[in-house]
């Protein structure tokens, strides 16, 4: 049986129809309860409902073999997995993103308020920009509204937040995905099962 790290919310909700339409579906997953794990050994697969931000650790650890995640967490996190597939769903951009108007002051640092702190720092080092870095875990709009931030670094939707707090996005830093990545023992001894799932998944994207 493959155990599946299967995100919370609207991402979760993509990813177990493209699991159920290619054979690993669990009807136990739609009952109203407050379960999270959901089994069918028919089909050999155990859901395991986590944090969105929790599922590369889950499967880092061995507790699930499999499971999806934003290339965002992946970049940000650097877990020790295998990145295996582009899924193609769940996609937005991690941006630089500033207030309208605003005019980089080059001769001083930078203040950048992010929750991507390893992501920020390795983008401006790659510019050779000094930065001041401002970890936040939520509300980024709101640091440079209130000037405790030259920027931020965030996640971009649809833009509709940005546009409603009279930000823009200055640059775009990587396009995000959902990826599926893989448990590197699970690889090893449950090879068939997850290269199986791997090929129906390739099939059903491509």
């Amino acid at each position: 049986m493959l155990n599946i790290a299967l995100p919370k919310g609207r991402l979760g909700d993509q990813v177990y129809k493209l699991f159920s339409s290619i054979g690993y579906e669990c009807a136990a997953i739609y009952q109203d309860n407050r379960k999270l794990v959901f089994e069918n050994p028919d089909n050999q697969v155990r859901y395991l409902l986590v944090k969105p931000s929790d599922v590369a650790i889950y499967v880092e650890y061995g507790a699930a073999d499999v499971g999806v995640v934003g290339k965002d967490i992946l970049l940000e996190s650097r877990p020790d997995v295998y990145e295996l597939l582009d899924l193609n769903i769940g996609k937005c951009r991690l941006c630089v993103a500033a207030p309208d108007g605003y005019v980089e002051d080059r001769g001083r640092v930078l203040r950048v308020a992010t929750k991507f702190a390893h992501v920020a720092r390795d983008y401006y080092a790659g510019l050779g920009r000094e930065i001041e870095l401002i970890k936040l875990n939520g509300s980024i709009e709101l640091a440079p509204i209130l000037g405790l931030s030259d920027v931020i670094v965030d996640i971009v939707e649809s833009g509709k937040t940005l546009v409603e707090n009279h930000l823009h996005v200055e640059q775009e830093i990587v396009p995000i995905s959902a990826r599926f990545i893989v448990n590197r023992s699970s690889y090893l001894f449950k090879g068939d099962l997850i290269g199986a799932m791997q090929a129906k998944l390739t099939e059903a994207i491509s």
